[in-house]
Order: C-alpha cells, then structure tokens, then sequence
C-alpha cells in the first residue's frame, strides 16, 4: 500500500499559536488533590506540589492551563478558594457529588502555573453566578491595588496581581448535566454582560465564549449562530470540546473519528463566519477547543461515575489508555494543527488522573499513559507554520457511533485516508517535522513526501509509538510498555522523503537543515 504527499514552504495553512498546545486542571476526583497537589507526598515542594508531577508536565510540554472547571466552575464560589486555608470553606460539589474542601484555589493554582512556566486560563462562573461575580474576580487577580478585592488579595499573600489575560463565559452551559443551564438566548445576554464589565476592570483581556457542547448535541449550531448574535462584538473566540470514543470496540472506525473533529472545526469557522457576514464585519474570530480527549469508558449515567458519601478526591474518570487510543488521539492533535489558522488556543482534558495523560498513586509514584507521548511530540516539536499538504492515499469506509444520552447517533465516513499527517516548519531553525499516523491496523504504508523549496535536508530524528497489541497499555509497573522507539529505514534525498509506516503507527520525523 503507497502514499505520497507534497508540500511546498510557501503553501501554509498559518502559524501556531502558542495557546494551541494547552491543557486542563478541574476540581474533578484526582486531578488537584493527589495529583498536581498532594501535601506530605515524598516529592511534594513547600507549596504541596508533587515535584514527580511538576517533571513530568515540564516534559509534556503545555503551554496555557484552563482551571477551575469543567462542569464544576458552574457552581464554584471563587471566594471560597482564597484566603487562609484553614478558614475556607467546605463545599457540596453538585457536578461530581464529591466534597470540595477548598484546600488548593486560585492562588495557588497561580503559582503552580508559575512553577511550570504555564499561562493560566481561567473560568468564570455563569451557571450559579453571573457578570458581577465575574467582574470581581478579575478586579481580586488583576486589579494592581488601592481597592478592596486587589487589596484583599495583597493581604493573602499576593501583592503583584496574577495578569491572567484568557478568560472562558463559563461552561457547557447547553448542557442540562450543567447546574443553571441556559438557553442560547439566556446565556448570550449574561456572557455579553459578563464580557463587557470583566473588560471594564481590565480591557486587556482575551475572551472566549461557550459553543455548544458537543457536535451531536441537539442545540449544536443554533446555539452557536444565537451566542455569537449577542456575544460577536465582546469575544474573541467561541470554544468547541469533543471527547473521542471506541463503544463499539472498533479499532478502524475509532482512527477515523478525528476527521469528525475537523468537520466540527470547519462548521464552528462557516457558523462564526456567517455570523460577521451578516455585520459585514472583517471581525474574524478564533476557535478555542478547550476541552478534547479520548474518553469513554468511565463515562456513563451520573450514578456510574460518582461514589456514594460524598468523599473528597475519590478516583474518578480515571481512563486506563491503550494503544489504540493513543493513535486516535495523535489523529486528533493532527486535526488541531491542520486548523492552526483558525483553532489558536486548544486544552486537553484533563492533565493528571482524570482522562489524564499522567497517573498517579497516591503517597507513590507518577508515569505516563499511552497518549502523553503524541501530545508531548506536538507541544515540543509542533511550534511553527503548518503547512498546507496535498495528500493521495488509498482510502477505506466505516462508520463512527457517537452516543450523547438517549440518542445513538451514526457518522458516516465513506472515504477516510489510512494516511493522515501534519507538517510543520520552523523558519527560525529550518526544521521541518511531519507528523503521521497510518491507520491501517495490518498493513504498512509505503509513505513518500515531496518537500519543496526547503533545500537540502537531513534526518535529525524519527520515532514510532506502535505496539503488537493495540490494547497494551502503560502501568506502574510497566510505565513505558508502550513508548516511542526510533524509526529507520528513512530514505531523504534532495526534497524528498520515502519511508515505511509500520501499521497501526503514529510517527513523528523531524527533518533539519543538512550542512
């Protein structure tokens, strides 16, 4: 089986945004509490992060974190997360049915960023609270001093502000799993006012308002076009979240799914498009996919992903990823970058535990899951100008089931690429690295690239993630059972690349200037 693709230096999709390569923290089982953050851990720093942890995130590579929620921020006080530790709160979560004792906020969560050089995002409560709430959370973080929630938060032990710049309208708020749902209607006038006074007490800030929450919700769509009626003037980006999934134990439907996730790409970009089109407006706006993840097996009805008895931190949602998830999930970091001229900030769901690319024991140690490695390769090596690909390869038809409560819905896919790549040039160091995935699950792929323009280049290095068992997976015991391992047999003459893909491979090559 053969592939080619073609690229020219001058043929670009655009840039990547620093932002694309982000993640997320939730006050969701794990993730906070005995995983970034675990007092009295053996690794743990004076502030209680896990040192084993903080290692590991550096490795990985994100570039801005979303925090707190999720579902959770729905109902979140932010007051009830600052100040001395001793006197903050104890909370009834309704989105996790867990306890939530406030031990790690806003604060802290800053300086986690800081320790790992990471932008902060940050949330604001739209379902239980509104604009006003709102607004005084940005004067409490960014507010330089002389008024009384700066001052308080100088009193805390903060006297520079955080500066945090991106700020999410909340969540899912078409969700009715959201507490306070919305209408399209309901919403856009709150975020609208939300986005006008948080801009008030800081006309630097970056805003994102809440697209529908999935593709296959009801509301997707309408709810996008009725948002940005209100929304368009006040926002810079509208968010999109997807979670991938494999319920029907299919491995060449599940590598297919991440071209749906470029199809919700383009039809956000034609809705946001429509929309200035109608202002006629030169108002472009971006596209942050602030939730994406392979996710399905902890999934489920409320009482299938909760403990009884209101526990604080139980382990929940913590998917075990395989083999094959981390092939579908490199699919969709490829879909990412092949939209870097629209999607300029993306966080992927979630960092430690929960649908996490780390695990952690608690008291123990950290290691990575099967899909760190992907988004690891894309962080580190993806920085620079996608390039805009001509790809001929033999194709195969499936079908993608995506479920979303009662509905079970099918997508079609009648022609899907066993090749699908990502190039992305680096002008500052004449890098050019491809990133592909041949999902073929039997067969290699016979893979030839043309690379035009770009002068002499040499193999600087080349890796696969492959396993003869798609559903090995990563353990404490076995932390690297599936890992990158070179890739050879690369032939790169004067603009060109042949190599063989092996089946069922993510591969990355970087290719540098030859001397």
């Amino acid at each position: 089986m053969k592939a080619k693709a073609l690229f020219d230096r001058d043929f670009v999709v655009g840039d990547t945004d620093p932002r694309l390569f982000g993640a997320f923290i939730e006050h969701l089982g794990r993730c906070v509490y005995g995983g970034i953050y675990e007092p009295g851990h053996p690794t743990a720093n004076e502030k209680g992060f896990r040192q084993d942890v903080l290692d590991l995130v550096k490795e990985l590579a994100p570039t801005i974190m979303r925090y707190p929620g999720g579902n959770f921020v729905s109902g979140y006080d932010w007051e009830d997360g600052v100040g001395p530790v001793e006197q903050r709160p104890r909370r009834l979560d309704l989105a996790w049915m867990t306890t939530e004792p406030n031990l790690f906020g806003t604060n802290e969560f800053i300086d986690w960023c800081r320790a790992t050089g990471i932008e902060p995002m940050l949330a604001v409560n739209l379902g239980t609270r509104g604009a006003d709430a709102a607004r005084r959370y940005v004067e409490y973080c960014n507010h330089p001093g002389g008024t009384t929630l700066s001052d308080l938060r100088k009193q805390h032990g903060w006297a520079q502000p955080h500066g945090v710049k991106f700020w999410c309208l909340g969540n899912e708020m078409d969700g009715p799993w959201q507490m306070e749902t919305k209408t399209a209607t309901e919403y856009g006038r709150i975020a609208t006012e939300a986005a006008k006074m948080m801009r008030w007490v800081d006309p630097s800030l970056t805003l994102a308002a809440c697209g529908s929450s999935a593709r296959n919700m009801p509301t997707f769509g309408a709810w996008e076009e009725e948002v940005l009626e209100h929304t368009f003037d006040h926002v810079e980006f509208i968010s999109l979240h997807t979670y991938l999934n494999n319920y029907k134990d299919d491995p060449q439907a599940f590598l297919a799914s991440a071209d749906l996730m470029d199809s919700f790409i383009e039809e956000v970009v034609a809705i946001a498009d429509a929309v200035a089109a109608k202002r006629r407006s030169a108002k472009r706006l971006m596209l942050s996919f602030d939730e994406w993840n392979v996710w399905y097996r902890t999934r489920g009805k409320r009482e299938g992903r909760t403990i009884p008895g209101w526990p604080v931190a139980p382990p929940i949602l913590e998917e075990i990823y395989n083999m094959e998830d981390a092939l579908a999930f490199g699919g969709a970091c490829i879909s990412l970058l092949n939209h870097a001229d629209r999607v300029k900030s993306a966080c992927l769901a979630q960092l430690v535990n929960v649908i996490a690319p780390i695990m952690t024991e608690n008291g123990g140690p950290a290691w990575r899951q099967t899909i760190f490695h992907p988004f690891a390769q894309m962080s580190n090596f993806g920085r620079g100008r996608v390039l805009r690909g001509l790809v001929d390869s033999p194709t195969y038809a499936t079908d993608y089931y995506d479920p979303r409560g009662t509905q079970e819905l099918h997508f079609p896919l009648p022609a899907v690429p066993y090749l699908k790549l990502s190039a992305v040039h680096n002008a500052g160091s004449g890098h050019v690295t491809l990133f592909v995935l041949n999902r073929h699950l039997d067969e290699a792929l016979a893979f030839e690239t043309e690379l035009r323009s770009f002068g002499p280049l040499a193999v600087e290095q080349a890796t696969q993630l492959r396993h003869d068992d798609l559903k090995a997976v990563n353990t404490k015991e076995r932390p690297d059972q599936v890992a990158p391992e070179p890739l050879r047999g690369i032939d790169c003459g004067p603009g060109s690349l042949r190599v063989s893909l092996p089946p069922a491979s993510w591969c990355m090559i970087r290719l540098a200037p030859a001397a």
